[in-house]
């Protein structure tokens, strides 16, 4: 059996839009069509933000802390911080001393419960102030003893669309998705007679995809014991 031997199957902006219009019963035909579908994209980017997280957006994020400051900005890319641990070397240790202690999130209310926001100490908890450029914040504010830097898992925007000759920020398993997705968007500007159809098929491919984006790692179960 003879095949390709290759599986770098993609496509472009321009591939995708085309794609889309035509399950539209439609086609590009101006430079507007395009710009309209681009922006529209942009638009799905942010739905897929809203529906959860992607692992292919999660990065490893490192601060140094400074001392008696809580509060550290996180750039406007990041829209959450997942997890988040401290990493503490004794003034004059070496590598080898380093240890890592996991913080706690809490939310906005929890927060604000706490009666001095300015204890110093080695940092247990941070709570995250999602604003259009998201605050991290530190509690205990963290002390001189020692050298700490703030590791993160955070959660990035997907890239914007700006030309039709650029590659979507995707991996392959979320390319149907995305086509059915962005065809749903413009039936709902060109052809609303297959808006049902294409909503349905959108969300099917979305659910698959987001099925299979997600870590493969072991479970195992213990059942509770209790004693009579």
């Amino acid at each position: 059996m003879a095949t390709s031997g290759s599986s770098s199957f993609d496509l472009n902006i321009d591939d995708i839009i085309n794609e889309a219009y035509e399950r539209c019963g439609q086609r590009a035909m101006s430079g507007y069509d395009l710009k309209t579908a681009r922006r529209s994209l942009n638009l799905l980017f942010s739905d897929w933000g809203n529906r959860g997280v992607h692992l292919w957006k999660v990065s490893l994020n490192e601060v140094a802390l400074v001392s008696g400051t809580a509060q550290y900005a996180v750039n406007e890319s990041v829209s959450d911080v997942l997890e988040a641990y401290i990493s503490t070397t004794a003034a004059a240790a070496n590598n080898a001393n380093t240890q890592d202690v996991s913080l706690t999130k809490i939310d906005r209310s929890a927060y604000a419960a706490l009666p001095n926001k300015l204890a110093t100490g080695q940092p247990s908890q941070y709570f995250v102030d999602r604003q259009i450029s998201p605050v991290v914040k530190l509690w205990p504010t963290p002390d001189t003893a020692s050298t700490y830097k703030l590791i993160s898992y955070n959660v990035q925007r997907i890239d914007d669309v700006s030309t039709s000759a650029e590659d979507p920020e995707i991996p392959s398993r979320f390319m149907p998705c995305l086509t059915t997705g962005l065809a749903y968007y413009i039936a709902m500007k060109k052809n609303p007679e297959r808006v049902g159809l294409l909503k349905q098929q959108y969300e099917q491919d979305f659910k698959l995809a987001a099925d299979e984006d997600s870590p493969r790692v072991s479970l195992r179960l213990t059942p509770a014991r209790s004693s009579y």
